[in-house]
């Protein structure tokens, strides 16, 4: 499985964000508070939903799963000036991204063992101090084998 490597521009997002971490993972809650409300959220540029995680510096450095980290479930939007009371708004900034298409159930972990694991380990590139996030499209289906989303990984080169 190798990724496109994408230069995002920035992404304008607005949601709700969660504190969390890997042993006490709420982000099933956290999409449960957020998909009555998505309809709120005006000027978007897509369907799509936008599942983010914002990492403290240097957390894959040395994993431990009991390390708190902001996740979002969000949506693109053209521009930030009508926010629905009770989300926020956050600026993706732009970068390099490794972008891997899975297809596969969101509980399936072996593709981020296979990206952090694998592929960054062999290529030129490290994983950089920006969002990481999943975009949720058309083709997405909560607990479905055959679900497809977009993984996207920040990374710049290896020094």
């Amino acid at each position: 499985m190798n990724p496109k490597l994408i230069n995002l521009e920035e992404k304008k997002l607005v949601g709700l964000k969660l504190g969390m971490s890997f042993e006490q993972y709420q982000v099933a809650g956290l999409w449960r508070t957020f998909m009555p409300r998505r309809n709120e959220i005006v000027h978007s540029i897509s369907e799509d939903m936008i599942s983010m995680a914002v990492y403290p510096k240097a957390f894959f450095d040395k994993f431990n799963p009991s390390v708190s980290f902001v996740k979002w479930a969000a949506i693109e939007v053209k521009d930030l000036d009508t926010i629905p009371d009770g989300m926020e708004s956050f600026v993706i900034p732009a970068g390099l991204y490794a972008v891997f298409h899975y297809r596969g159930l969101n509980t399936d972990h072996s593709v981020y063992d296979y990206i952090f694991g694998t592929w960054i380990p062999a290529s030129e590139f490290q994983v950089d101090d920006r969002p990481h996030f999943e975009v949720l499209g058309a083709k997405y289906k909560n607990n479905d084998p055959n679900s497809e989303e977009e993984i996207w990984i920040p990374v710049r080169p290896k020094n």
